[in-house]
């Protein structure tokens, strides 16, 4: 891979993480925290996709992110990526945000396309997110996967999309309509 699409990538999710330390709702973030990764355009493994070292928490009322973005920083979120790029190879990012009902109606409510899977249907011996999300990108990738969870694992909203933009701008709507409630 170049170096300057590697410093692109980096650059670019830089931005995006300074634009949701902004203005990203703290409530949106899970108990394990968010994160956002972003993978080069001809990724192969969580070494080649790049995220926030830490993840992205709660601290004061505020998000904040524990670290500064790296290659390899994240192998959950990437092999959300990484697995969404099986079945879209432009589909080159994602992070994720806490579940409610009501974050997936708002996911519906702009619009975008939403799937789920349930982990109790999980094959022994497959990673979740490699089975999840495969499971839910056969008719193409969805902007949204979520699940409710299982016993010692946290429900989650996965948000996908082509770059680090799209995903920001589609928490930073979620955000709004959470001030609004």
């Amino acid at each position: 891979m170049a170096q300057s699409e590697k410093e692109e990538v980096l650059r670019t999710l830089e931005n995006a993480v300074r634009m949701l330390l902004e203005g990203m709702d703290p409530l949106l973030i899970p108990e394990v925290g968010s994160n956002i990764a972003y993978a080069l355009a001809h990724a192969r493994t969580p070494g080649d996709v790049a995220a926030v070292e830490g993840r992205i928490v709660r601290l004061k009322g505020r998000a904040h992110a524990v670290g500064p973005v790296a290659f390899g920083a994240s192998d959950h979120v990437a092999r959300m990526v990484l697995t969404a790029m099986k079945f879209d190879p432009d589909v080159r990012c994602a992070a994720n945000i806490r579940y409610s009902p009501e974050l997936v109606a708002a996911c519906e409510d702009i619009l975008l396309s939403v799937c789920s899977f349930d982990r109790a249907s999980q094959p022994p011996g497959v990673k979740t997110m490699d089975w999840g999300v495969a499971s839910c990108c056969r008719d193409g990738v969805p902007d949204v996967i979520y699940d409710r969870g299982a016993v010692g694992k946290e429900p989650m909203i996965r948000l996908l999309g082509e770059e680090p933009g799209v995903i920001v701008n589609n928490i930073l709507k979620l955000s709004a309509r959470m001030d609004k409630d």
